[in-house]
């Protein structure tokens, strides 16, 4: 990987969020966006929930965040990712036995810092893969849900916060199988 590839950067990311936001904004207002969508993921995932509508949707975040994870891992450098962890991680250590010296502690902490927005940059890259994808499923899961009607997962949840809790479970139980730093 080139060392501008090391660095990452927030261009991509930016012209992606700012794609993601105009497709959201413009979703009732441009029919092709919307049907286009609605034409791939009605027979699919419509499917799946017309079936069951937890079960359905349980699979359908599973699908997501396999997806999502799989992107991570291989659309960044794990290798430097797990290098600045492991150097963040020591650093702190460091920063706590020198508690009784704050100028040194500083000093760790400073070093941490250094290292801790390249670090973020290469954890963002993939949202440069998953962004507009995230945001149409978003959207056909508001159209879907609203026709669907104000269904509560486990009986008392949105579809929105089911998803987010789910994901959360899957993605972190998927990183650990798949080593994703």
């Amino acid at each position: 990987m080139d060392t501008e590839g090391k660095k990452g950067g927030f261009t991509g990311i930016f012209i992606v969020m700012i794609i993601s936001v105009i497709i959201a904004s413009f979703w009732n207002k441009v029919d092709l966006i919307k049907n286009s969508v609605h034409f791939v993921l009605d027979p699919t995932a419509g499917f799946l929930l017309n079936w069951d509508i937890t079960l359905g949707m349980t699979l359908i975040i599973l699908v997501i965040a396999a997806i999502t994870t799989l992107i991570q891992k291989y659309a960044t450098d794990q290798k430097t990712i797990k290098e600045m962890k492991e150097k963040q991680k020591m650093l702190s250590e460091e920063a706590k036995k020198l508690k009784n010296n704050p100028e040194k502690m500083m000093e760790m902490q400073k070093e941490s810092m250094k290292i801790a927005m390249p670090l973020m940059k290469l954890g963002m890259r993939p949202i440069v893969y998953t962004a507009i994808p995230l945001i149409l499923f978003f959207r056909w899961f508001m159209d879907f849900f609203e026709f669907f009607g104000d269904f509560k997962f486990l009986g008392f949840l949105s579809w929105f916060w089911f998803y987010l809790i789910a994901t959360i479970i899957f993605s972190s139980i998927l990183r650990k199988i798949l080593k994703v730093h």
